[in-house]
């Protein structure tokens, strides 16, 4: 039963993360959906951090009152190899496209819809063709905003051992990043209509976002950080891209290119070598203090029997 138990606990890390990444791969759906309605993205951001400040606000007042390489070993490689392999394959799936593996048939969409609802589609799919894709900023952007999202696991690691608080830790980090976002969003936009959400749509994305993506995930990313440590906390990240892909294919109908398998298939082959590094690695520490405290024991037994030889030889 005990060794039942613990092998929970080892799982929870795991399904914790592959939660986040699935409720995440949510969160990017909903976002790309209300970005292209128009909605501000500064105006997005302080609503969803205000909302997951004023969520875990509460729950953290009432509830609550790291990582090193050895590069000589195959654990150490494997760990790095891994990283690296992820990361490509996730570039792979952001920035390589590759060509239709198949698509969905949008004559028979058309005619399902009535004339008025096929043209504005029609319009739809024609403005997407013809608008421009600014590939250099969006790359620099999403390079910088990568560091920026691994040097908070970094961070967490260290915050969590001083102030081992998720709830409330997460509610200020929401709090201030919604004072920081508000202040941006006003300091370049002074039309107040742009903070209006209009439709359904919008007012559940900010709400999902808010308390599920920059709360609730946030604090399990936080847990697993401080459980398992950044590098396997931050290893299962390229796995949202894998999960918001199949959500475009399955319940979007948006085509599948190559480029997204491939980055798929890569970003796999990447995570299972890092994990792999991982566990090798706590074999080898788990290994290592067996046999110090084998040792240990060792010693205390000479130092007994010398002590008892000692004595007898006394008269």
């Amino acid at each position: 039963m005990a060794g039942l138990l613990k092998g929970c606990d080892e799982w929870k890390p795991f399904i914790a993360m592959l939660t986040v990444d699935f409720a995440f791969s949510i969160v990017n759906i909903l976002l790309e959906k209300v970005l292209n309605e128009g909605i501000n993205h500064l105006v997005l951001i302080t609503y969803r951090l205000s909302i997951s400040a004023a969520f875990l606000g509460p729950i953290g007042y009432f509830w609550e009152r790291m990582e090193s390489v050895n590069i000589k070993s195959n654990s150490g490689r494997a760990k790095v190899v891994g990283t690296l392999v992820c990361v490509g394959g996730a570039m792979v799936l952001t920035l390589y496209k590759g060509m239709p593996l198949f698509t969905h048939s949008h004559s028979h969409l058309q005619t399902s819809l009535k004339p008025h609802q096929a043209m504005e589609h029609i319009k739809l799919v024609s403005y997407r063709k013809r608008k421009a894709e600014k590939w250099t900023i969006g790359c620099v952007a999403l390079g910088a905003g990568t560091l920026l999202w691994s040097s908070w696991f970094l961070l967490q690691s260290k915050i969590g051992k001083r102030y081992p608080y998720q709830y409330s830790s997460t509610a200020i980090m929401s709090f201030f990043g919604a004072i920081q976002s508000a202040v941006l969003a006003l300091s370049t936009r002074r039309n107040l209509s742009i903070w209006l959400l209009k439709g359904k749509i919008q007012i559940i994305t900010v709400l999902y976002a808010g308390t599920v993506g920059s709360g609730l995930c946030y604090v399990g990313m936080a847990w697993c950080v401080k459980k398992r440590g950044p590098v396997f906390t931050s290893a299962f990240s390229p796995l949202v891209q894998i999960m918001a892909a199949l959500f475009d294919i399955t319940i979007l109908h948006e085509e599948l290119h190559f480029g997204s398998l491939l980055g798929s298939i890569i970003v796999i082959v990447g995570l299972y070598i890092l994990l792999w590094g991982k566990n090798k690695e706590l074999q080898n520490h788990a290994t290592k203090v067996a046999q110090q405290v084998e040792e240990v024991k060792e010693q205390e037994l000479q130092l007994q029997v010398i002590s008892v030889s000692c004595d007898s030889k006394c008269p």
